[in-house]
Order: structure tokens, then sequence, then C-alpha cells
């Protein structure tokens, strides 16, 4: 019943939302009602943010090097809920905490939220659908998390996974040697999922072991193909390439 209430809403949001998102005014809506739909519907997403952020959520990033963020600005986004649109947001990925922080707006002055983990929300990122999802790492662990879809193909769909590990900084042990500063490390890992079966794998960053993964009437095709490509693909470009080809 809560999520039909939901639709409901969107559904009323959704034609206002999209003349807003091309930069035009809706000229045959009732604006006040529409928009109050809206944020109606996008406050049932909303939770708190993660405890462990909460304690850090006053560090200055300034003093570490890198960040536990794809990007520490909130950028607008378009939220679905089972493919249908229920608002404009502003996001900012937690990559270390794979967590999405949201606002409403784009004002400094607003707290943000955590985006509730409900695999039938996404974001759109870059016109690619973001969200939540279970696969299955290159060490056999099963895992939940945030997958960006970049390619949709016919027989195969490929996932990329952003995620951020923490390194503690060591303090000078003397004149001459330098402190370590604390950092964090983005990484990318990347994921496939074939028509039909229900299960997202990684994909191993070796030419030989993507080899293993594919049926078995595909493999020496995609050798040759591989090898007179010149592809590595520990290379996204190279990667799309070879999924191209899978798709074909």
């Amino acid at each position: 019943m809560k999520k039909l209430l939901i639709l409901a809403a969107a559904a009323l949001a959704c034609n206002n939302l999209q003349s807003q998102y091309a930069g035009q005014v809706p000229s045959n809506l009732a604006g006040a009602s529409q928009n109050a739909a809206a944020g109606a519907a996008i406050s049932n997403f909303l939770g708190p943010v993660n405890e462990a952020y909460q304690k850090r959520r006053e560090i200055d990033l300034d003093k570490f090097q890198g960040s536990p963020y794809t990007s520490n600005t909130f950028a607008p986004t378009i939220l679905k809920y089972n493919d249908e649109v229920v608002g404009s947001i502003y996001y900012r990925y937690n990559a270390l905490n794979e967590e999405i922080e949201i606002k409403k707006t784009s004002s400094e002055e607003e707290a943000y939220q955590a985006l509730t983990k409900d695999k039938d929300i996404s974001l759109l990122i870059n016109a690619n659908p973001l969200s939540f999802k279970t696969f299955v790492t290159e060490k056999k662990a099963t895992l939940n998390g945030y997958l960006t879809l970049i390619q949709k193909g016919n027989k195969y769909d490929l996932f990329e996974r952003t995620l951020v590990k923490y390194t503690e900084g060591q303090p000078a042990q003397n004149s001459f040697v330098a402190a370590v500063p604390s950092r964090f490390t983005k990484f990318t890992e990347y994921y496939f999922q074939k028509k039909g079966i229900n299960r997202i794998d990684q994909i191993p960053q070796k030419n030989n072991k993507l080899l293993k993964l594919v049926d078995e009437s595909k493999k020496e095709e995609l050798k040759i193909f591989l090898k007179e490509k010149n592809l590595n693909i520990k290379s996204k470009e190279d990667l799309m390439t070879v999924f191209d080809y899978l798709n074909s």
C-alpha cells in the first residue's frame, strides 16, 4: 500500500518535474500542489545518515589525500522508483560507505539525508541508472552495493562499481622522515549480467579470466577478437568494446 501511495504521488509530480529538468515552465499544471506531491514522494525515500559517517561528517577533508566521495559537491539528478520518475533531487555518493546522500535543494544550509537502500530506486547519473544491487565478487563473496549500468545489451549488461578505501596516516617518526597523511583511495570494478540469469558477477581484469566467464561457443571467437584488436580489459574503453562485440 505504501508503495502504491508513493507511485501515485510520483505520477502527479512527473510532468512538472520533466519540464523543470528541461528548463521549461509548466503552463497547465497547479504548481504548488505538484511540488508538494513531489516533495512528499521523495520524503518516503529519506532516512538517517549512516551512524559511522555521522561521527565523521565534520571532518575537514582538506586534511586528507583524496575523498570518500566521487564528488564533494551535490549534483542534480532524477530519482526513479520502478522506472517511474519521482522527482528531482541533489545527490552526493559516499563511496567509502556505499551510501547516497541526498537533498531536495542545492542550498548548503539544507541538511542532507541518506537515500533508502531499495533495489527499486535508481538515480540517473550522466543518463546511466545507478541503483542498489546484489552481486558476486571475483573472490566469490556475495555483497550488496551500488552499481551503475554503463552498457545495456541484448545478451549482456555491463555495470561499473566505484568504491573507496581508507588508509590511516602515520606521524613523522623523526625530523628526517615526513609524516604520511591519511588518505582515501578510489577503485573501480566492473560487473556483468547475462540476460535471463538472476546473477551479477565481477569481471576479472585479465583477458584470459574473462574468457572463462563467457559461453563455451564464444570463447575461441572472443580470444581471436581480443588478440586482433589488441584489447586489454583493464581499460574501460576496451572492456566496453568487448561487450559491444559480445552483444552483436
